[in-house]
């Protein structure tokens, strides 16, 4: 089991939605430091004040996590400043919720850079401290649509089938070289965050942000390989397997009506 007490954490979009809910869970079981990541200085210096005057440790770097030199030199502050991460929380993440003719380059550069490329490039800085401790915790916050794709999502869910398979690629590699690095892969359905404002679901339950907080850190504290979100998505795989590829999209596209979940989509302002 990964312990969480006197540990320290680094969170990416730890400013707010899950990642802050994350956050202060981690402190409430004892976190030693928890390091915030985010673009939003404001946001960030809010959720600082609000931890610190409950009596807790944060250090914040605003950092965007597309530009991999700023990764690189503020994971080199970070190990300055706070010492050895132990528990690595990729969370960031945007969508754009569009049709992919309407995408324009940089949105999917955005999408691809934040989603997918930047917990590779974070996850390298701090890698090799754990390894070399034999101590560690990676999470990665994936999606559902990493494993089943819907319209209006295309580059979204070519961002998270990246970070499945990435994240499963490296939790191999930590256990073949028995590094004692964990890896846990997050999948959840659609969290009713302002990231997913505007999403319908009349069948599959959206996720409540409480619920995505607690089941995560009970995966970490329990050292889960994958933490899926409500239950129905661990069946995707199997479901997607057995079925032939129309009778797939006629079940989960218009019988569980994914495949118009997002039509009403506006996501944050």
């Amino acid at each position: 089991m990964s312990q969480i007490h006197a540990k320290n954490a680094l969170i990416t979009g730890g400013a707010s939605g899950i990642g802050k809910g994350m956050g202060l869970q981690l402190l409430k079981k004892g976190l030693h430091t928890l390091v915030i990541w985010d673009i939003n200085e404001n946001l960030m210096q809010s959720t600082a004040q609000e931890f610190t005057e409950a009596g807790y440790r944060v250090k914040i770097y605003k950092v965007d996590v597309m530009n991999t030199n700023e990764v690189i030199q503020t994971a080199e502050k970070v190990k300055q400043d706070v010492g050895k991460i132990d528990i690595l929380i990729n969370n960031a993440g945007v969508i754009v919720g569009k049709f992919f003719m309407d995408h324009t380059h940089a949105d999917i550069d955005k999408t691809m850079g934040i989603n997918s490329s930047a917990l590779m490039h974070i996850t390298k800085e701090f890698l090799g401290e754990m390894i070399q401790t034999r101590q560690g915790h990676i999470v990665n916050i994936a999606s559902a649509a990493g494993m089943v794709s819907n319209p209006k999502m295309s580059v979204y869910a070519a961002s998270k089938f990246s970070v499945v398979g990435w994240s499963e690629s490296l939790r191999l590699e930590m256990e073949e070289t028995r590094s004692q690095v964990k890896i846990t892969t997050v999948t959840p359905f659609y969290i009713s965050t302002g990231m997913f404002e505007g999403v319908k679901s009349s069948i599959i339950p959206i996720v409540k942000p409480h619920v995505a907080v607690r089941k995560i850190i009970y995966g970490i504290e329990h050292d889960k390989l994958y933490v899926r979100m409500p239950g129905i998505v661990y069946w995707i795989y199997f479901v997607k397997g057995l079925l032939p590829v129309r009778w797939f999209d006629t079940v989960v596209g218009k019988w569980f009506g994914m495949h118009k979940s997002m039509d009403e989509f506006k996501g944050r302002s």
